[in-house]
């Protein structure tokens, strides 16, 4: 069965994998088609059974090889005024329009309909697919795969992550830890405000904390290279309180940092819990001996930071057709692959990501065939 990558995309696109639905029709969609091809994989499930991760290794006799790596979860449509059915490729004027089409069904289409000449070609080195779950929702679905080749002893020469890049080859990316704040106070009526612990008050000041320290961050170490040159905090999520004549007893703060590799998260939370144990803690307990702060951790992603002299990146560049390289302010599963499995990765895939995440989310035809010229060059390469 021989599919272009546009079909192939079309195909994917098909398939409602908005990260709180399950994958596995895509999944089984990918087997099936690979099983066509006499090509074997295996997935590994998550917990619930509803999602899973797929791993496939296509020819060659020696070691190591390249892996080809994506994330089959998409976005949400839900509140998004699309002009057509987000789940149906559509064409118009050399756009793909899709869900997932940029952000990045693009690059698992082609590397899929790459699989035929893989297996035409005759290899020295192996190509190997990885597809996982839950990558929009904080890198969730890799990390279990990733410790199974580990402990696999799995080696490859390189991986190339198919994020959206235009095909320019990323380098580097920050890391991104995200965390939970949640407050406890004490609730009365509002007329008696000064006798209860308003935790929502608490809570601002929290958000007021972190954004002097956005400012600090943003006048510290740079690199020009990033898009956004220097590390952030950003707070994304407020909640407390039921009516205004209650003083809140509960808030929930959701922050997280963006660092370079330079840069210390440990160091940025260590200064939050210092300002939340020592100020404002003590300040709740004046009143209401049992208030609390509880700080969860619940996503870390870890920096990418390749060096642009490094094989991998010398190769990617020549596979490509370029000479530049960039970082971006954007988390990927780049640095968990190269964390994990001590694989050295770049980022590079079709597509531009101003376009990901929004309503008429669309692929240039272009990008896919960039994409493809340059796989049929590893392919080349991969049989030299």
């Amino acid at each position: 069965m021989t599919m272009t990558s546009q079909e192939v995309l079309a195909k994917l696109v098909s398939f409602d994998t908005v990260s709180a639905k399950t994958n596995l029709p895509l999944i089984k969609w990918i087997e099936e088609y690979l099983t066509d091809l006499g090509v074997s994989s295996f997935t590994l499930p998550d917990e619930t059974g509803e999602k899973a991760s797929l791993f496939a290794t296509i020819g060659g006799d020696g070691p190591d090889g390249y892996v080809l790596s994506g994330h089959t979860d998409v976005v949400p449509v839900a509140g998004q005024d699309w002009t057509t059915d987000p789940f149906t490729l559509r064409e118009q004027d050399g756009l793909l329009y899709g869900r997932g089409s940029c952000d990045m069904k693009g690059f698992v289409a082609c590397s899929l309909a790459k699989v035929p000449e893989m297996l035409k070609a005759p290899l020295k080195k192996p190509f190997h697919l990885m597809f996982s779950y839950d990558e929009e929702v904080g890198c969730i679905g890799v990390q279990p795969i990733l410790h199974k080749l580990a402990g696999d002893d799995f080696k490859a020469e390189a991986c190339f992550v198919g994020e959206p890049t235009e095909m320019q080859v990323v380098v580097a990316h920050k890391s991104k830890s995200s965390y939970r704040a949640v407050f406890t106070g004490l609730s009365c009526h509002s007329s008696l405000a000064p006798h209860g612990v308003n935790a929502v008050h608490y809570g601002a000041r929290l958000v007021t904390k972190l954004e002097e320290m956005a400012r600090k961050l943003a006048a510290g170490p740079s690199d020009a290279l990033y898009d956004l040159p220097f590390s952030t905090a950003h707070t994304g999520v407020i909640k407390g309180g039921t009516a205004l004549n209650i003083v809140p007893e509960h808030c929930e703060v959701i922050f997280e940092f963006r660092m370079l590799p330079s840069e210390s998260t440990k160091a940025c939370m260590d200064e939050v819990e210092r300002y939340a144990f020592e100020e404002l803690l003590p300040e709740m307990r004046k009143v209401y001996p049992e208030a609390n702060i509880e700080f969860i951790p619940f996503s870390e992603i870890p920096g990418l930071d390749t060096d642009v002299e490094a094989d991998v990146t010398v190769l990617a560049k020549k596979l490509a057709g370029r000479n530049d390289h960039a970082k971006v302010a954007y988390g990927t599963e780049a640095g968990l692959i190269q964390n994990i499995l001590d694989i050295p990765t770049v980022v590079c895939g079709p597509g531009n990501i101003e376009q990901a995440h929004k309503p008429d989310e669309f692929i240039k035809k272009s990008e896919l065939d960039k994409c493809d010229a340059f796989l049929d060059r590893l392919i080349k390469h991969a049989c030299a």
